[in-house]
Order: C-alpha cells, then sequence, then structure tokens
C-alpha cells in the first residue's frame, strides 16, 4: 500500500507540473517579448485554469462542431482575456472574461450533449465519412456535408429542434454520398490495384486460398455499394476485408516463396511463428512454454492481463481523484490571489471543499485497510465509497456470515 501511494504522488507531481507548463504554454497563441516572471507565469496558469479547464472538456465532447456558436464565443472571450493580461489590465476585467468564456464553453458542452441526442445518425454519418478521407478524396461533397451540419448545430442552439433536425437530415445524406464515392473512388480502385499485383506477382500459386477469399469479399463490396447506396457499412466492412486480405495473401506468397527458395523446413516455419508469443511472454516476466502448443501461452498471457486489470482500475480511480484535488487547490489558489487585488472578495466553498475531501479520502482509506482483498473490494464514486464484498458464504439455512 505504502508502495502503491508514493508512486501515486510521484505521478500526481509529475502531472502537476506537467500541467500547470501546459496551461502557460496554451494561455498564449503569440511569444511575448517579454518573458514572464515566475510569479507572473504562476498568477496566469492560476486566473486561466478554470478557463482552460471548460476549454479542454468543449473539445472532448466536438463542441467546435456540435456547438459552434457557444463555442466561438468562448473562444473569442478567452484571447481577450490573454491580451488583457499582456496588456496588464484590471484583474477584475480579466477574470470577467474569462468567468464569459468558461461558460460559453459549459454552454457548448451543455449544447453538444443536445446534439448528440438529435443529430445521432448524422454524426455517425460525419464519423464514417471521415474514416474514409471523405475530405480528402471528394472534398467537395465533405464541404457541402460540413456547412449543412453546421446550419443545423446552429439552429440547435437557438432551440429550434425541429428544424435543425430537418437540416441534420440533409447533411447525413451529404455525409453518405461522400462517403459513398470515398470509398469506390479510393478503397474499391485501390483493392483492385491490389487484386492486379497479386495477378502479376503469381500469388495464385502459393497463397491461393487467401486471394480466393480477397476476390470474393471484393465482389460482394461491389454489389453491396450498388444494391444498398444508402446503408454502406457492410459494404464498407467487406471493401477493407478485401483489401486486408490482398495484402495479406501478397505478404504470405512472398513469404512461402522465400521459405522454398532458402529449403526451409515444417519446423523452421512453426519455430519462427512462436517467437511474437514468446516475446510477449517475456514482457510479463515469463517464458512461453509450447510444448503442449500455442493454446497454454497463449492462456497465460490471458491470465496476466485480467489479473492486473483491477489493479489498473484502482490506480484510474485514484489519478482521478488526486486530478479533482489538484483543481481544486489550484482554484483556491487563484481565489487567495484574487483576494490580494480585492480584500472584500467573499470567501468561497472552496475551502470547505477541500477539507470535505480530506476527511472522505481518510474514511476510504480506514474502510479499505478494514478488508483483505480476498473479502471485499473498496471504491470510490465521487464522495460515495462502496464496498462490495466477496468471497462470503452463507450456511445452508442461516443468515449468519462465515
Amino acid at each position: 500500500m505504502f508502495q502503491k501511494r508514493r508512486i501515486l504522488k510521484m505521478v500526481l507531481g509529475i502531472t502537476l507540473a506537467y500541467s500547470t507548463s501546459m496551461m502557460v504554454m496554451s494561455c498564449s497563441n503569440t511569444k511575448p517579448s517579454v518573458p514572464l516572471t515566475p510569479q507572473e507565469a504562476n498568477l496566469k496558469a492560476t486566473l486561466f485554469m478554470e478557463a482552460n479547464t471548460a476549454w479542454h472538456a468543449a473539445e472532448k465532447v466536438n463542441a467546435n462542431v456540435l456547438a459552434p456558436s457557444n463555442f466561438s464565443k468562448g473562444v473569442q472571450y478567452y484571447k481577450q482575456a490573454q491580451s488583457d493580461f499582456k496588456n496588464e489590465v484590471k484583474l477584475d476585467e480579466i477574470q470577467k472574461n474569462l468567468g464569459n468564456a468558461a461558460a460559453y464553453f459549459n454552454r457548448a458542452i451543455r449544447a453538444s450533449k443536445l446534439a448528440q441526442v438529435t443529430f445521432p445518425n448524422t454524426i455517425k454519418a460525419r464519423n464514417d465519412a471521415k474514416f474514409t478521407e471523405s475530405s480528402k478524396y471528394t472534398p467537395k461533397l465533405w464541404a457541402e456535408a460540413e456547412a449543412k451540419f453546421n446550419e443545423a448545430t446552429g439552429i440547435l442552439e437557438v432551440g429550434k429542434v425541429d428544424d435543425a433536425r430537418k437540416a441534420g437530415r440533409a447533411a447525413e445524406n451529404l455525409y453518405r454520398k461522400a462517403e459513398l464515392d470515398a470509398i469506390k473512388v479510393y478503397y474499391l480502385t485501390e483493392t483492385r490495384d491490389l487484386l492486379k499485383r497479386a495477378d502479376e506477382l503469381n500469388v495464385i500459386e502459393h497463397a491461393p486460398k487467401t486471394l480466393a477469399l480477397a476476390r470474393q469479399l471484393f465482389k460482394q463490396a461491389d454489389k453491396e455499394l450498388n444494391a444498398n447506396r444508402y446503408d454502406i457499412d457492410f459494404a464498407r466492412s467487406l471493401v477493407l476485408q478485401s483489401r486486408h486480405e490482398a495484402q495479406h495473401a501478397i505478404y504470405l506468397a512472398s513469404t512461402i516463396k522465400s521459405l522454398k527458395a532458402k529449403d526451409h523446413t515444417w519446423e523452421d516455419l512453426f519455430l519462427a511463428s512462436e517467437v511474437p508469443l514468446q516475446r510477449i511472454a517475456e514482457q510479463t516476466g515469463a517464458v512461453a512454454s509450447f510444448d503442449a502448443g500455442y493454446a497454454p501461452p497463449t492462456n497465460d498471457i490471458i491470465t496476466y492481463i485480467n489479473m492486473y486489470q483491477d489493479s489498473v482500475t484502482g490506480l484510474s480511480q485514484d489519478i482521478a481523484w488526486y486530478k479533482v484535488e489538484a483543481l481544486l487547490q489550484q482554484r483556491r489558489t487563484a481565489e487567495l490571489v484574487g483576494s490580494l487585488d480585492n480584500q472584500a472578495r467573499i470567501k468561497s466553498d472552496l475551502a470547505d471543499k477541500i477539507a470535505r475531501r480530506a476527511r472522505t479520502q481518510a474514511q476510504f482509506t480506514k474502510v479499505e485497510q478494514s478488508f483483505r482483498k480476498t473479502e471485499a473490494r473498496v471504491l470510490r464514486e465521487g464522495d460515495d465509497i462502496i464496498i462490495r464484498l466477496v468471497g462470503l458464504d452463507f450456511p445452508s439455512g442461516a443468515a449468519t456470515i462465515e
């Protein structure tokens, strides 16, 4: 436990140092003519912390696409705060602009969540079109779809849901057409060229089954694309599988031809195939044994991965906890810095929140230490402590835990 906490504290320290430096960098688009002093850099990092956090959260939900109006207003206020800080405007004015920036970013987050519910099919169509690189292979259609979707999200931001859905459906159709054309222009053409190359390399002599599968998938994909123009998920999957199998066949033919030319044996082939599993097993601290085939070392590796999943989950929860803790401390620091400029500022409840979290952490540690790992798992969700009991039995006909 001590080792775990020590490592977490180190991670936290590194995270705080890294995040502070990154936020200081992100607070300015242009390099100032006069470098900030350490005190100025720290002040800027703490002042911009909440707005930075809101901006990053908005980007995470793709708010620049799903809520462009609110997001762009947030960016405008943020940049104004940057300019004010550079020009040494009063602290109250900077905080006002940062507050407005954070408010608009948070509105953008809420609007983005509404857009995700309102435009699920359009968003999926857009993601599919991006996956097929429609912007590269069918740029005109992609631009039309983006413009229509931007119109739809803008309409939704002002509350006109029905009109927004109508525009969203139009954007969805454009994205699907862009995706379809991109698949035909690039993926089908590329796969067709791969199959032609396979013929030139006489792949059929060494990998006939894999090549036959690639051809079968290609024909099926071409048929699906023409038969189901507005539902091409299956066709896209077939095209990608066909391309993979064509490349696979070419690789297999080359490898088999090389093995034959060098008079390699079946034993050589099997020994070479064991190397990847050996390398993976070495990373787990084990030695792969193939005296019973591939299954035992494969199962050992899977068991190792599963064994450490709980540890990773626990560490992730702790890191998330410390990140919130760091944010509260930094916001508290910003509050104290601001109070130097305005002594009449009313003390917020941040200090109480920090104290409550400290008490909750102490309670969590106490509860966690009350159980062995074989008895229970103690987890956190926010300020709640969850105890999941394991390995407890009730005798038949009794209500007493053994």
